[in-house]
């Protein structure tokens, strides 16, 4: 595992992936790649098997693939980097606009063959039941081409009313074809492709082999399991027409697009870099990878450490993500970064954390395992409990000062955790909900000296990350 996780590290900070929309877009305006995205009936149809073999098996051909994630997942994402090769990059229309969805894909498809788009949950399943969200509304923002996969075990005819009903629910979305799930046998895929009135691009056989390992948030990390590439690429070589997906009409790059990703990258001028030290591990695993190259735009030299085993790094700032501490608590307790952190935070050392930052950052973390000190720079301690606490999108106004973003300042942004964080009477919060749980009573981002913490997952479109940028500035020259 430890090997697997610096490979992907490795390949998802490599300088030329992260910054090849900075510099080298003009050269490539020209002609268009193939795209697809992935879709389902529902969630759990087995998108994610089906996506990730589909990209092996592209990579197998010597393809370079470009891999995209609908909604705020980091999960999935981790998984397509670990194939891939490249960063996969979120796409999220409540929490980045439709343009940042735009922006986003067309940066991220320099120097690609191929794109591949990952769906979430149905297709047309988005916020309170609205589109909002929905990967049918990135397929319509992106105007990309769907493959809808349906798992058709125990049914034939009937996948012909889904297929239809899929098809005519909303014309704007570019239903191609199909791709089918746990198909039994020949007979049965005769069966289907009698009644079935859009072409299939695959249809799998049922395969317990290929059925991924869960944890309370999802799937595992695609750091933390060794993907065998020519097994999922062999499985879509065998049960999906690669040739006839390679043919969907493609995207093109074009200069309206270019142009505001170029304004975007510009750095600030004339006050140089400051380094921030971004925490990645096997604890820390939550970033959207956007949110990364935003502070990159906006002026940061991004060093990234282990709390799990680093000592602090000699930084302006940190960016504390979310993931995993509970499972090590202990280790962390133990680790030098620790008391360090703490220290920095009472010198009033900008510091940013998120969700599993928030637990870090917190004293101490209670769970059936024990209790575990921590960072202690923030007045709180987190529970860990066996229910899920807090599912859903955010919106929040910036109540108070904070080293992140503006007063009056409106946020997006998601959470996702099975933990509850009780705080001193007397603590800070700098976030106002009007939509999520937060922290305790719709306020969230508890602050302390220049340490902003919360259960909340930003995405940096909606902030941007200059302010953070000049509160570490603004620290290096105190």
């Amino acid at each position: 595992m430890e090997g697997s996780l610096e490979r992907s590290l490795e390949r998802s900070s490599e300088s030329s992936i992260e910054r090849s929309h900075d510099s080298s877009i003009e050269g490539s305006l020209k002609g268009s790649i193939p795209a697809v995205l992935i879709a389902g009936t529902h969630s759990g149809v087995g998108k994610t098997t089906i996506t990730l073999g589909l990209m092996a098996a592209l990579r197998a051909r010597g393809l370079v693939v470009q891999p995209y994630k609908v909604g705020p997942d980091f999960i999935d994402p981790s998984h397509h980097t670990a194939i891939c090769g490249r960063p996969s990059f979120n796409l999220d229309p409540f929490m980045m606009s439709e343009e940042g969805v735009r922006r986003s894909f067309f940066s991220a498809i320099e120097g690609a063959d191929v794109a591949v788009v990952e769906g979430v949950m149905g297709l047309f399943d988005g916020m309170d039941g609205t589109e909002v969200g929905s990967t049918a509304q990135v397929a319509k923002i992106l105007d990309i081409p769907v493959l809808l996969v349906i798992n058709v075990h125990g049914m034939s005819r009937s996948a012909a009313a889904m297929e239809l009903g899929f098809a005519s629910y909303d014309p704007g979305v570019r239903l191609a074809g199909t791709i089918l799930n746990r198909v039994g046998s020949k007979r049965h895929l005769d069966m289907l492709k009698s009644c079935l009135a859009k072409p299939v691009f695959g249809a799998l056989p049922r395969d317990k082999e290929m059925e991924m390992k869960s944890r309370h948030l999802g799937l595992v990390m695609g750091f933390e399991k060794d993907h065998d590439p020519e097994i999922l690429a062999t499985f879509l070589e065998e049960n999906a027409d690669i040739d006839m997906i390679l043919t969907l009409p493609g995207q093109a790059r074009t200069p309206a697009i270019s142009a505001s990703i170029e304004l975007a990258g510009a750095k600030a001028d004339g006050n140089g870099s400051v380094r921030i030290g971004v925490a990645r591990d096997r604890a820390f695993c939550f970033y959207y990878h956007e949110n990364l190259l935003e502070l990159e735009r906006h002026g940061a030299d991004l060093v990234y450490f282990s709390p799990l085993e680093d000592q602090l790094p000699d930084v302006e700032g940190l960016y504390i993500g979310g993931g995993y501490p509970e499972l090590y608590a202990s280790q962390l307790e133990r680790a030098p970064a620790r008391k360090q952190i703490k220290k920095a935070s009472e010198d009033g050392m900008p510091i940013y954390g998120e969700c599993g930052g928030l637990m870090y950052l917190g004293a101490a973390l209670e769970s059936e395992a024990g209790s575990s000190k921590m960072a202690g720079a923030l007045p709180c301690t987190t529970f860990m409990e066996k229910r899920l606490m807090a599912l859903g999108y955010v919106k929040a106004e910036v109540s108070e000062r904070n080293p992140l973003a503006d007063v009056g300042r409106s946020l997006r942004g998601h959470e996702f955790h099975y933990s509850r964080c009780i705080c001193d009477r007397d603590a800070r919060y700098c976030l106002k909900l009007s939509r999520g749980k937060g922290i305790a009573d719709g306020r969230d981002g508890l602050v302390e000296n220049n340490t902003m913490a919360g259960y909340l997952h930003t995405h940096f479109y909606s902030v941007s990350g200059n302010k953070f940028i000049e509160s570490c500035r603004a620290y290096r020259r105190s």
